[in-house]
């Protein structure tokens, strides 16, 4: 493994903003955001320095994972959100317990295949466990999008049976995958 996995800091918002981008480019990112790239460039800087603020090193609520390489750069980034029981999520249902919610699943073309998203994963996962003390991490993919599915079985995610509305696709569904504390 050539990458460094670590939390992302505060200062670093610029490079929060350039890979957030980079995935956004990305061929399915209909598939796997939210958010269009237009969207997000449209943004502030003020709004990019809050976002990585809020899920920098040392924050317990959420924490941002990159591989960087040994020049500084960024190649991939994986988010967990904590979502406490009785919050709501982002598709607006009531959350039943407290969990993680894996989001912002990206590494950068050249670089999938070569362990870097297991190596992103395994520490979500393990922060996930140690630091924010959940028992369970759940994130949703878009039921066509096989190539994460794919992924997430090989790292341990199994599908619950839930699946929710895509917000601007009315006949697509996101699937819900969840694992458990081992």
């Amino acid at each position: 493994m050539t990458h460094v996995i670590r939390p992302i800091r505060p200062d670093e918002w610029r490079a929060v903003k350039e890979l957030r981008l980079a995935a956004l480019r990305d061929p399915v990112a209909h598939l796997a955001f939210l958010e269009t790239y237009d969207e997000a460039a449209a943004k502030s800087d003020a709004y990019w320095r809050e976002r990585t603020a809020g899920a920098a090193e040392g924050v317990t609520e959420r924490q941002q994972f990159i591989a960087e390489r040994v020049d500084g750069g960024w190649d991939g980034s994986v988010t967990v959100l904590v979502e406490e029981a009785g919050s709501k999520d982002p598709f607006g249902d009531v959350v039943e317990q407290d969990q993680g919610h894996v989001v912002g699943v990206f590494v950068r073309p050249g670089q999938r295949g070569r362990g870097v998203t297991e190596a992103l994963f395994a520490a979500a996962l393990e922060w996930s466990w140690e630091v924010a003390d959940v028992e369970r991490v759940r994130l949703f993919v878009h039921e066509r999008n096989a190539r994460a599915e794919a992924f997430y079985r090989k790292v341990g995610f199994v599908p619950t049976g839930v699946m929710v509305p895509v917000p601007g696709e009315p006949d697509a569904r996101e699937v819900e995958f969840a694992v458990k504390r081992p």
